[in-house]
């Protein structure tokens, strides 16, 4: 396999939507009061070339965010508590291109989860399989969809995701996975907590396991400190994704990749294991 990061622009969020201070509907309430920002952090998508087929892991952001009523007004976290920057060029076809990489050649795309930073750049990849959990997809349709922070209006007509849900076989500490090779050396498992329908993609390899963790934390470095980010629903459920992700690092070589880790793409080439 051979593993590939592409930047496809920069974020910027609150601090302690990064970190997350409080419990329960407070701690919503304190990200989008926080007055401190980040630093402009990667959107990365990732691709996989595997003997199957060519494997995209989220899609990064588009450059239509810059357009006047791209988002909601009425939304308070597009008012308050982003900040996003992205080309043309930046997205993740044209990304794929110079890297070599022809996106009508991918198999499947899977999406960690369905926010605009992680699936809009879906529309460079009509002839591939959408894979993303049910429960997800569920949130992220409709009214509410948009009430808890999806833009579904914002999503290519053409768009019918293979829906996936997890009740079978359990995997390293994880309830439930899915193979998604045959071969079952890259396979999706759930990751719930920034999302209640959160997934994540691990490649295994000879001599280690690569995790594409979305936003399961924004960092390796608050993996380890196992903070829960600002915007989790549910903070015991996202602890205890954590945890999981955190006693696999430790059981087994694990380059952990995490979608606006400023170090991310470094550790990967790099091949680094969590805590190196």
């Amino acid at each position: 396999m051979r593993l590939h990061a592409f930047e496809t622009g920069r974020v910027a969020v609150r601090e302690r939507q990064r970190r997350g201070v409080g419990h329960g509907q407070r701690r919503l309430v304190n990200t989008l009061l926080d007055r401190r920002w980040t630093e402009p952090l990667p959107i990365l998508g990732w691709a996989i070339e595997h003997p199957e087929g060519l494997i995209v892991v989220d899609t990064g952001e588009t450059a239509r965010t810059a357009e006047p009523g791209y988002f909601p007004r009425w939304h308070p976290y597009f008012r308050l508590a982003v900040r996003l920057s992205v080309e043309p060029q930046d997205e993740i076809g044209p990304a794929m291109r110079r890297a070599g990489l022809d996106p009508a050649d991918v198999r499947w795309v899977v999406l960690t989860h369905m926010h605009t930073d992680h699936a809009g750049g879906l529309h460079h990849f009509p002839d591939s399989e959408v894979i993303v959990s049910a429960q997800e997809l569920k949130l992220a349709s409709g009214f509410m969809g948009k009430v808890r922070g999806y833009v579904p209006h914002r999503l290519p007509p053409w768009l019918r995701p293979r829906a996936v849900t997890f009740d079978t076989d359990p995997w390293e500490g994880f309830p439930a996975s899915i193979p998604l090779t045959s071969a079952g050396d890259v396979r999706l498992v759930p990751t719930p907590g920034h999302t209640p329908g959160h997934l994540s993609v691990v490649a295994e390899t000879d001599d280690h396991l690569v995790v594409f963790a979305g936003d399961a934390s924004y960092s390796e470095e608050i993996l380890l400190e196992q903070v829960v980010d600002g915007v989790a629903p549910d903070e015991r459920v996202a602890q205890e994704t954590l945890a999981r992700l955190l006693g696999l690092a430790r059981r087994r070589p694990t380059v952990y990749l995490p979608s606006h880790d400023p170090e991310a793409v470094r550790r990967l080439t790099e091949r680094v294991p969590v805590g190196r």
